[in-house]
């Protein structure tokens, strides 16, 4: 007989292409949402995917005709998910804070328990783990 899984084990990731539009990003945000939907941190979740998504599809070499931007979620209930955004790179500044009017990473960050930016060979990946809420 087999022992049930652990209820931090992870589901199945869900990765989708998208081409990198923002008349994708209510795409992105549907998708997740179904994803999610008894998700307690879902709205949360989304926000996140949709900051980095957008940011991604505007400020990346994906916004280029033709490209993509992939959203990779994985969920681990009862303990965390975490979301990436890849895209084709190229050159980024962060921009400085400004109190009056965040940008979305600064978003990202107020959500996300902690995230990171990770260069790939063929591009780069924006990723925000989220933790469960304590029962």
């Amino acid at each position: 007989m087999r022992s049930p899984a652990p209820s931090s084990a992870p589901l199945a990731p869900f990765t989708r292409t998208y081409p990198a539009t923002a008349s994708q990003i209510r795409h992105i945000r549907a998708d997740i949402e179904a994803l999610l939907h008894d998700c307690p941190i879902a709205d949360e979740a989304i926000i996140c995917v949709s900051e980095l998504a957008t940011n991604a599809a505007i400020h990346s070499d994906s916004r280029k005709p033709g490209k993509v931007l992939t959203v990779t979620v994985e969920v681990r209930a009862h303990d965390h998910l975490r979301i990436e955004v890849s895209d084709d790179g190229g050159v980024w500044t962060r921009p400085g804070a400004d109190p009056d009017r965040p940008h979305g990473l600064d978003i990202v960050q107020a959500f996300a328990t902690t995230w990171g930016i990770t260069d790939t060979a063929t591009g780069r990946t924006v990723w925000a783990r989220l933790d469960w809420p304590a029962a």
